[in-house]
Formats: C-alpha cells, structure tokens, sequence
C-alpha cells in the first residue's frame, strides 16, 4: 500500500512535462521587448522629422534676418526718416527672438534624439541578453532530456532545499517518486543513493 501510494500515473507526468516546456517557452518578455524597440524608433523618426523642420524654419528667418539688415544698412546710407527707421529695427530685433527660441526648440530636439539613442542603445543591450537567456535555457532543456532518457530520471528543480524527483518505469509504464532531505544526508550518501536508483532502473 506504501509502495503503490508513490506511484504516479505516466500519462499525468508527461503532460505535466508538457506545461512546463510550454511555460519555459513563453516568448511575452522578447515580443514586448520588441514593441518597446519599435516605439523607440516611431519616436526617434519622429525626432528627425521635427529636426528637420526646425533647420527649415531657422534658415527662412535667417534669410529674414539678412534681408532686415541689408534694408538697415540701405535705410541708414539713404537717411531714412526716423520712424522708418524704428519699424526696421523693430521687425530685426522680432526675427532675432525668433531666431533665439528656434534655436532653443532645436537643442530640446538634439538632447531628445540624444536620450532616444541612448534608450535604443540599452534596448538592444537587454535583447542580446534575453536572447542569450533563451539560449541557455533551450540548451539546458535538451540536457535535462537526455539526462532523464539515459537515467529514466526526471528531477524537480522547483523544490531547492531538498534533492527530488520522480524515476520513470516505460516498461511498468509507473513513475516513483523520491526524495532526499541535504541536511540529514551528505553528499556522498545522496550520489551512491542516486547511482543505485540509475543501475536498477
């Protein structure tokens, strides 16, 4: 009765596997990743199309700005009357704001293409690293697997304070559970127990 209350159905055991493969596959981290990059980009498109227009608009007011001091100069050589005079220098000191707040406007945008580059920069950085992450985790998987066909066991790594698993009868089509407590066994003990299980299989 002891015996028989550790057996485990296969069926329930493989997909039980089965989920877990599926959990470990979940790609929601790299597809975010990869929305989080695409917005980046719409952003810093966006950035250079604001640039542009800002370098537009800048040389249309400094063409203004030539084009008021050449009338200046003309105004002062002919002895413009006073309050033409005044106007000149009025409409020259408006396009010289303007010119000031352009160029303001076209820092902002430099030290936000700046901040996106850098954000970029990370993003690719952190995607290497799940994508690496990925890897180790598709190669540790197949280890697990060839692991478990060679010894018929499976181990259960949720559990890290105790040494777990389940050993796997294909021929008796049962799985036995076992379990080893580290504090009350050493090491040694644990690897003679295990091999033992693994040579009567």
């Amino acid at each position: 009765m002891g015996e028989s209350s550790r057996m485990i159905d296969v069926e329930k055991l493989i997909s039980y596997s089965d989920d877990l493969v599926e959990v470990l596959k979940d790609k929601r981290d790299v597809n975010n990743l990869t929305q989080c990059f695409q917005h980046l980009n719409d952003l810093h498109s966006h950035c250079d199309s604001d640039s542009k227009e800002v370098h537009r608009l800048l040389q249309e007011y400094e063409e203004k700005i030539e084009a008021c001091k050449k009338k200046t100069e003309q105004a002062k050589s002919e002895v413009a009357n006073g309050a033409e005079m005044e106007s000149l220098q009025k409409e020259l000191k408006e396009e010289l704001e303007k010119e000031r707040e352009l160029m303001e406007e076209l820092r902002a945008i430099g030290n936000e293409i700046s901040e996106l580059d850098r954000q970029r920069v990370s993003i690719d950085e952190r995607k290497q690293k799940l994508r690496k992450f990925e890897q180790d985790k598709f190669k540790e998987q197949r280890k697990l697997s060839m692991y478990a066909s060679i010894t018929s066991i499976i181990p259960d790594l949720e559990d890290k304070s105790r040494i777990s698993g389940h050993i796997v009868d294909r021929d008796r089509k049962v799985v036995e559970k076992f379990e080893f407590d580290p504090s009350k066994m050493t090491a040694s003990d644990v690897c003679d127990r295990i091999w033992k299980m693994i040579n009567s299989q």
